[in-house]
């Protein structure tokens, strides 16, 4: 059984892993083989900590992630969200791999929407609006980066020091940075993301401009959302897996002109494959819905594992 901790995961992720083990993944879950079931939701003792199961299977893997948020680890050192990969052998259903996740969840979600968004956003984009300051949206804003060469950042956030690191540790990276309204942001922005715990639209659908590509990854459990549901009639909708988009992700708000078959939801490994259109023209408008499948977990696992093995040869 092979054991990864989160100081070597950490160690070993990169955007590039992320990117293509992602990118993998999401033609995973469109393929014949592919499975991914519902998204189990919990809580501890303590109200305020939560947790998340997720599992699923491809031709060559099966497993679980089981990511959680405990509110006050912070005040121990430690960071809220932690994330742990479980690979199951294919053959006798044994333990395969344990892999400690947490930094390189971050990078993973960030990777899916860079996937997407190097799929959907104009090839001229060159601006980018951000939503939220904590630790997500920093990966969300260096994957972006890595396939669109951004000439300016905007943040969107409240005032807070945690605010003014984040800028710091952009502008650290070499991005040009901006603290923005939400409206300067958006109506500005050839790239929309939102990296926030949200149960309400961020921003108003009638400042989204013509060929922008707007990505929504805060939405994960029900009631949450980020995004004005004004936006869907007038854009083409994208997300990792339409089930479980409409359960928990930000197209909850409407799962039933979803499942009427009203509106269509493109699941983007079927872009990737080239079996479904991407972005049709440069004003149109595109969305992605980012919540998070078991596949990318159990990609992202397995090629940590293969570094590993490359790094001890």
């Amino acid at each position: 059984m092979i054991y990864i901790s989160e100081e070597e995961s950490a160690a070993l992720i990169s955007h590039e892993i992320a990117y293509t083990a992602i990118r993998a993944a999401l033609v995973a879950a469109v393929s014949d083989e592919g499975r991914i079931f519902p998204a189990v939701l919990g809580r501890s003792a303590s109200p305020t900590n939560t947790f998340s199961v997720k599992s699923g299977s491809s031709e060559n893997l099966t497993g679980v992630k089981i990511g959680s948020f405990w509110s006050k680890n912070p005040e121990r050192g430690l960071p809220r969200h932690n994330s742990t990969i479980v690979l199951l052998d294919q053959e006798t259903g044994r333990l395969s791999a344990v892999v400690e996740a947490g930094t390189v969840n971050a990078y993973r979600t960030a990777a899916a929407d860079a996937v997407a968004a190097d799929l959907l956003a104009r090839k001229d984009a060159k601006s980018l609006a951000v939503f939220g300051a904590g630790n997500q949206a920093r990966y969300e804003v260096m994957a972006l980066a890595q396939i669109r060469p951004l000439e300016i950042v905007h943040v969107v956030a409240r005032i807070s020091e945690r605010r003014d690191a984040f800028v710091d540790l952009l502008r650290s990276s070499g991005l040009n940075v901006q603290v923005s309204s939400a409206e300067e942001a958006v109506s500005s922005s050839d790239i929309v993301v939102t990296s926030t715990p949200a149960r309400e639209a961020l921003f108003e659908a009638g400042w989204v401009q013509p060929g922008t590509h707007v990505v929504g990854m805060g939405s994960d459990a029900p009631g949450k959302h980020e995004l004005p549901s004004g936006l869907f009639a007038s854009a083409a909708l994208f997300c990792d897996l339409p089930s479980q988009s409409i359960m928990i992700g930000e197209y909850q708000q409407i799962r039933d002109q979803v499942t009427s078959g009203e509106i269509i939801i493109t699941p983007i490994g079927k872009v990737i494959e080239g079996n479904a259109p991407g972005r049709t023209s440069e004003d149109a408008i595109t969305v992605f819905d980012s919540s998070g499948i078991a596949l990318q977990d159990l990609y992202i696992a397995d090629a940590l594992i293969k570094a590993k093995t490359q790094s001890a040869v």
